[in-house]
């Protein structure tokens, strides 16, 4: 996990442009990797047994509350820290904690509109609010100081991506030798070689990648399994998707899909529906561009929206299944913001150093198509990591 140094004076400038009192990380347990990142705790040798809270206040000295028995966990950190071991010492604690503050940051979504953001508990967030201040998203705050790239996380980003590209490729060769033998090849074979090559190129990943024939395409999260798993056979839509990042540290991911066909002749359905999602594609990419050349803020709802328009309009709507894009970090979906207006609402800003997909998807009882792409926002422009697909491959001799 890349070492997330904060950054106190720019974390106290945003809060000021957001007009915030303060930015109050909290954890207990594990419960709030993100605050955990950001206080240097989730590497080895820290123990994260009690509550902690560490005050980031807009203007003057940070200040924290630790357990007597972990009192040296945020020592990395500047400020002083108040020591507690009864839980009515916490509780005066965290009162002399939040003294002056009117609003501050929290891991919270409201109406967990975002669930890898929202990380508080009802409890503590009622216990923060017995106490007179107002919880706002930390979002935005998340974004900037713990999930943008840096230019050595861009750098592994492209790695990865062209790793993925050629292993992309060697699947679909390995596809059209197959059929041109006579081989049966089945989904979950081609997953497993698509495993080994992801070794040559010393990736790593969460899961193996998607490889799906005809209706298993239309299932967005059909992982084939070596029980069940269906031959690739003539004349079908293939679908690829695969994610991974390099070895290294502090690398993130890249994630792309791509289609195939294992015929001559795309049928018409099949063409219609690639060309859809092609043009949503290229209707956010088109978005993000414009807006990060202009300096214009975009929410990641708005590129959600515009893709989707695409779709509806060609008379897709009932065949949409899921948001257009995620965000990309140490994780495949990240902690930044998602394009988003379908599955939830993310208002988070597109601001630089983010790093996510574009994938608009159509699924159907015998077959699903899908267009993933990364995109990279830097401070004054916006752009594609890798190649688009255009039509879709046909995988024959």
């Amino acid at each position: 996990m890349k070492d997330v140094a904060l950054d106190i004076p720019a974390v106290q400038r945003a809060l000021r442009t957001d007009g915030l009192d303060g930015w109050l990380l909290y954890d207990f347990h594990g419960s709030n990797p993100i605050a955990g990142r950001l206080a240097g705790l989730t590497g080895g040798g820290h123990m994260t047994t009690r509550r902690w809270f560490y005050l980031i206040p807009a203007a003057g000295e940070p200040r924290g509350v630790v357990h007597a028995i972990e009192r040296h966990n945020l020592d990395r950190l500047p400020g002083a820290k108040v020591v507690y071991a009864g839980r009515h010492q916490l509780e005066a604690a965290l009162t002399q904690l939040l003294a002056g503050m009117s609003t501050v940051a929290m891991e919270y979504s409201a109406d967990c509109a975002i669930p890898y953001l929202s990380r508080l508990d009802a409890g503590t967030a009622e216990s923060i609010r017995r106490r007179g201040v107002t919880i706002r998203s930390s979002g935005d705050l998340v974004q900037q100081f713990e999930a943008a790239w840096d230019e050595d996380q861009l750098a592994s980003h492209r790695l990865a991506s062209e790793a993925l590209y050629r292993i992309k490729d060697r699947a679909f060769a390995a596809v059209v030798q197959a059929l041109k033998d006579g081989v049966t090849l089945t989904e979950f074979e081609l997953q497993q070689q698509m495993v080994r090559w992801f070794d040559d190129e010393r990736l790593e990943t969460d899961s193996p990648p998607v490889v799906a024939i005809g209706g298993n395409a239309g299932d967005p999260h059909y992982l084939p399994s070596a029980i069940g798993s269906r031959p690739i056979v003539a004349d079908e839509v293939l679908l690829l998707d695969l994610w991974g990042k390099q070895r290294d540290v502090p690398a993130v991911f890249a994630d792309i899909t791509w289609v195939g066909f294992t015929g001559r002749t795309v049928p018409s359905p099949v063409a219609e529906a690639f060309r859809a999602i092609v043009e949503a594609r290229d209707a956010a990419v088109t978005l993000v561009e414009d807006a990060a050349g202009s300096g214009r803020d975009l929410r990641g709802w708005e590129i959600d929206q515009a893709a989707r328009a695409v779709l509806i309009r060609a008379g897709y709507e009932d065949r949409i299944l899921h948001r257009t894009g995620h965000s990309l970090g140490e994780q495949v979906h990240g902690n930044g913001v998602h394009l988003d207006d379908f599955e939830t609402h993310d208002d988070r800003r597109v601001l630089p150093g983010a790093g996510f997909t574009i994938e608009p998807g159509l699924y159907f009882e015998t077959f699903g198509v899908r267009t993933e792409i990364n995109m990279y926002r830097s401070s004054h422009a916006a752009l594609v990591t890798g190649p688009r697909q255009m039509e879709i491959i046909r995988l024959v001799e």
